[in-house]
């Protein structure tokens, strides 16, 4: 069995691959936890002049929209059929349909990027929606770190010190 180049185990022909789309699961998912735990605590996000941080739920709806975009950017940086993801529900129903459509995101990450090999995660670069050159492979670190950046934003507002009684 190799463990990080052409061969193959849970269907990835590219380990790195497999590491990061489970990796992103794990971090979406605890996103997605910590937001309902702000949400149960009754933080209010104020003082942003970024529209994502209008309220919880535009929050919620950016982290999930990114989710889905690094992955149809992927597949159509790298040729391959559009993985089908439902677009993010509107902030306003998004609490209701949340883990119906977290499942529904995270089912269809894990199947676009099995077969492409190794080389082709780092050659060529592609040009991001943001304008940034990166490789496949550096997109989907960016993917990872998404939502691990927006929970740690959420654990800082659920300090204590931030919210006194």
């Amino acid at each position: 069995m190799t463990t990080h180049g052409g061969g193959k185990r849970d269907g990835y022909r590219y380990r790195g691959t497999r590491s990061l789309v489970l990796l992103h699961e794990q971090e979406l998912r605890r996103f997605v936890e910590t937001w309902g735990t702000a949400k149960d605590a009754g933080i209010v996000l104020a003082g942003f002049e970024d529209p994502n941080y209008e309220s919880l739920k535009t929050l919620l709806a950016h982290v999930l929209w990114w989710a889905r975009d690094y992955m149809v950017w992927a597949c159509d940086s790298l040729g391959l059929p559009d993985p089908e993801i439902r677009d993010v529900p509107l902030p306003d129903a998004i609490e209701a349909q949340l883990y119906s459509y977290l499942e529904h995101l995270l089912e269809r990450w894990r199947a676009p990027l099995t077969e492409i090999p190794e080389e082709r995660f780092f050659k060529p670069q592609h040009t991001t929606r943001w304008g940034a050159d990166l490789p496949i492979e550096a997109l989907l670190e960016h993917a990872v770190a998404h939502p691990m950046r927006h929970c740690l934003q959420l654990l800082e507002l659920l300090e204590p010190a931030n919210h006194p009684d």
